[in-house]
């Protein structure tokens, strides 16, 4: 009897060793929301991967997730702090033990909303991470987004067409130089090459929106500079000055793909730009690499036929991996852009974007050196829009101490603003755009 009883105890015993971790919990390491003009996500970072279910209510409109063997933490009563009056979605968060063992998690909604709960394997610096993201399911409420910035610039147009004897002649463009065959060496630094000559004044007579885009955002910082800068903070000021530099052209009016410090997925900153029926879509990014020696700006085009370096090949795969990093939701299915992708030829795309790189390239040069003499080519996902030039810009090695100085500078992140404008108006002076409609797609 004495020997069957110590045999139970000590498994016993090894059954609350092994199960000591179940016990122990899983902890929370971060948490954060997110809001967007057309979605909020709330991000729950743990030490191991999740365990969870989740459901709607009603009356009012709640969607709760009861997290499995988490502990409860301090850090998830911060969400109902990081809820912003803006919020297009949430009105409130809040986290309490439910049961032994369960953390309730409810988001109490301002309307009916379309949940997407997923998790994702630790990536980067992340964790594991259980990513909530919750979309009205109405018409989301107004917002300055793609929609009003697009509607804000036909109205501006219509003033102007009302009043054409005040229209200042177009400004004078030079022919952008042919993109350059050769590969530098990976780590040089080239000079500015010397501007071309001024060519004839051209004319484009309707409105052109160019879509811009601000690199990284939300869960996706991007790269970190040598003194710990954000590039998805850089982007953002680069791309709003670019903005408001465009916006004061004749006929030329911008849109902001993220206005904001929200994740959006590459396909989907492809899809605003075409719903916003953009002439040229341009994604400013700031470069890191190993050494902090790199400097120099450099333009890159979209390529189907492989890397014109090994530097740009894995520069396309770290931007390519922002999804990862950002977090999307695989199991949803963006059959829009992939049977647009298939469907139409990206050639011409591609030729024009090469155009309007080296003419971007051309002006940057008067401000940075050159981290390449020409245009390089690889397969950024953020470029595939089928029927619009698109170019990806690093303005700048954020790894580089000296150049990140620069990119803080409100006065130079200006001037690099003036000179992508710069270029983009020698591309449509030479290339002018066709006529269409000026009425942007249902956003």
């Amino acid at each position: 009897m004495y020997r069957r009883n110590l045999a139970v105890l000590v498994g016993l015993i090894l059954a609350l060793a092994l199960s000591w971790p179940a016990l122990a919990g899983n902890t929370v390491k971060a948490v954060r929301l997110w809001p967007s003009p057309d979605y909020t996500r709330i991000t729950v970072e743990l030490a191991d991967a999740p365990r969870y279910k989740y459901f709607s209510l009603g009356n009012p409109n709640r969607i709760v997730i009861d997290l499995r063997d988490v502990e409860m933490s301090p850090l998830l009563q911060t969400l109902a702090d990081q809820v912003g009056p803006g919020d297009p979605v949430v009105s409130t968060v809040r986290a309490a033990l439910n049961q032994p063992g369960v953390v309730r998690l409810v988001a109490e909604l301002k309307g009916e909303a379309k949940p997407q709960v997923f998790t994702l394997e630790p990536m980067g610096e992340y964790g594991h991470r259980l990513v909530l993201d919750l979309y009205p399911a109405g018409p989301a409420p107004a917002q300055p987004g793609i929609a009003k910035q697009v509607e804000d610039a036909i109205a501006q147009a219509s003033q102007a067409d009302a009043a054409p004897a005040a229209r200042p002649a177009p400004v004078a463009a030079a022919k952008p130089a042919p993109v350059a065959a050769a590969a530098a060496d990976d780590k040089a630094t080239v000079q500015a090459p010397a501007k071309p000559a001024t060519a004839a004044k051209s004319q484009y007579i309707r409105l052109v929106t160019v879509a811009i885009d601000a690199g990284h955002g939300g869960e996706d910082p991007g790269a970190l500079g040598a003194n710990g800068s954000q590039e998805k903070d850089i982007t953002l000021a680069v791309a709003r000055r670019l903005k408001a530099h465009i916006d004061r052209q004749e006929n030329m009016r911008a849109v902001l793909i993220r206005d904001g410090d929200y994740f959006i997925p590459l396909h989907e900153r492809v899809n605003k730009a075409r719903r916003a029926q953009a002439d040229l879509f341009v994604s400013i990014h700031a470069d890191a690499y190993l050494k902090s020696s790199a400097s120099g700006s450099s333009v890159f085009a979209l390529s189907e036929k492989g890397a014109t370096s090994a530097a740009a090949r894995w520069l396309a795969k770290r931007e390519n991996d922002a999804d990862l990093i950002g977090g999307v939701n695989i199991d949803v299915k963006d059959v829009y852009l992939k049977k647009t992708l298939i469907s139409l030829s990206q050639d011409a795309q591609i030729r024009d974007s090469l155009v309007l790189g080296r003419a971007v390239l051309d002006e940057l040069g008067g401000i940075n050196n050159l981290h390449r003499g020409h245009v390089e080519q690889a397969g950024f996902a953020v470029l595939k829009a089928p029927d619009i030039p698109s170019v990806l810009i690093e303005t700048a090695f954020i790894s580089n101490p000296d150049e990140e100085k620069r990119l803080l500078d409100e006065a130079y992140q200006d001037k690099m603003a003036e000179a992508i404008v710069g270029g983009i108006k020698r591309y449509f002076d030479n290339n002018p755009p066709l006529a269409k409609a000026k009425v942007a797609q249902n956003l």
